[in-house]
């Protein structure tokens, strides 16, 4: 008598939640090994499209910005304009996760490049040729930001399947060094060509580095490619994801920490626009001196990122904590200079806790899976902004700016204790202060070690 075949697993039996271990130095790392990812092929291809593309992308929204300002006279179309380019990723995010897990992230990426380069082409044509109209503009705007929501969980995954798990912190680390110069690079650019030759330049500019980006990734070695399970169609793919997620410390509180400082902590236009024009009085130049000095620290926040020994979830709310208190004293207006220190302290504080809820989400994660937690990531931290953006933008209108920056440091700072005490009482943690050894002042410890 033949035995009937045992049932099939549930979905959820495909991902443990004991995934293999995050790599850790025992030393600092070297700057070779800092670098390591750029031992690839492939990623070399994809850092060096990212850097071309970031600085034009950047180019690109603060020229679509001017140009409907200069078709309508109408701030609110503005908004609109970038509500139509992040809409998308809390609209689409979820399922653009799942389509992540089931198709070639290769694949994914070069097509939605090729449909931002034919948008960004045909709005530099209709600009520079005069003829542009605003519902153009917000139709296209639309498009990319479609285009950039599917995108966006396959581009994050991608980067482990071109370095593997091993190279993947400093992988990270160096796409956030190169987002963040294009950062800086980009407005500046774009500015000019705008001051000198017009709005259509810099989206033009824009189409070129999406079209660089098309030939990057149409010449990467599939060979070279760390393979990743794809998932079949099934239902609840989404449902399953979430219970995943949720079921993972690590995932679960760095989502958390997320949402915290993505709502009331990561509108810096805001809280920018809000000192430059009430709390200080600096106009426009000081408007564009306080981005920079936020960009300069993330910049260096970047390069610190890449020589950390460790990545653990007490990080995670470490710098939660850290940033949080760096934003509380940028909201004192006492002396002008530790305002500007603090907004680099905020740039700094900014891009590590990001690195490592980034990284840590991602090394916590199986590759299967990947994807759709990755999606969650992308959706906490856009929908948290946009949500962010209007009610930070009130606080600072009807309380002033200083206010607002005491909000936003508060919420991130009570936000980390609350989960240090939560993860403290868990693994049944304390702190110990040795007035003997300053080098280990204070230190987290097992109660009975």
């Amino acid at each position: 008598m033949v035995s009937p075949p045992p049932p099939p697993p549930h979905p959820a039996a495909e991902y443990p939640v004991v995934t293999e271990p995050i790599p850790v130095f025992d030393r600092r790392p070297t700057l070779r090994e800092s670098f390591a990812a750029l031992g690839a092929y492939n990623y070399r291809l994809y850092l060096f499209s990212l850097a071309f593309g970031s600085t034009g992308g950047w180019m690109a929204r603060v020229a679509i910005d001017w140009l409907v300002l200069e078709l309508t006279g109408d701030v609110a179309m503005v908004g609109l304009a970038v509500a139509l380019q992040f809409a998308p990723t809390l609209l689409l995010g979820a399922w653009a996760g799942v389509l992540s897990d089931r198709l070639p992230r290769r694949f994914v990426m070069l097509g939605t490049q090729i449909v931002a380069t034919l948008a960004n082409g045909v709005l530099a044509a209709l600009v520079l040729t005069g003829h542009v109209h605003v519902w153009h503009v917000l139709l296209i705007a639309g498009v990319t930001g479609v285009a950039g929501a599917i995108e966006g969980p396959s581009r994050s995954a991608f980067v482990s399947e071109m370095v593997g798990t091993h190279r993947l912190r400093g992988a990270i680390s160096l796409n956030a060094t190169t987002f963040h110069l294009g950062g800086l690079l980009g407005p500046a650019l774009s500015g000019i060509l705008i001051a000198a030759l017009g709005s259509g330049w810099s989206i033009a500019v824009n189409a070129a580095t999406t079209l660089l980006a098309v030939v990057a990734i149409s010449c990467m070695r599939s060979h070279e490619l760390v393979p990743t399970p794809k998932q079949p169609r099934s239902r609840g793919q989404v449902r399953e994801a979430v219970r995943y997620a949720w079921r993972k410390p690590a995932i679960r509180w760095s989502l958390v920490m997320l949402a915290a400082i993505s709502v009331f902590g990561m509108n810096l236009p805001v809280l920018l626009a809000a000192a430059a024009d009430g709390t200080f009085g600096t106009g426009p130049t000081g408007y564009g001196l306080y981005n920079s000095l936020c960009a300069l620290g993330a910049f260096l926040g970047a390069i610190l990122s890449s020589q950390r020994r460790s990545l653990r979830l007490r990080d995670v709310v470490g710098f939660g904590a850290a940033y949080g208190l760096v934003t509380m004293l940028a909201a004192w207006d006492g002396w002008y200079p530790m305002f500007l220190s603090a907004l680099v302290g905020i740039g700094v504080t900014r891009l590590l806790f990001a690195m490592s809820a980034e990284a840590l989400t991602q090394l916590s994660t199986n590759p299967g899976i990947r994807g759709r937690v990755v999606s969650f990531y992308i959706m906490v931290l856009m929908g948290g902004q946009a949500a962010g953006g209007v009610i930070m933008g009130w606080i600072a209108q009807q309380f002033g700016g200083q206010l607002a920056f005491l909000v936003a440091g508060v919420v991130p700072a009570v936000t980390a204790l609350v989960i240090g005490v939560v993860l403290a009482r868990r693994h049944e943690l304390r702190i110990r202060v040795d007035l003997r050894r300053p080098s280990r002042l204070v230190s987290v410890v097992t109660r009975t070690g």
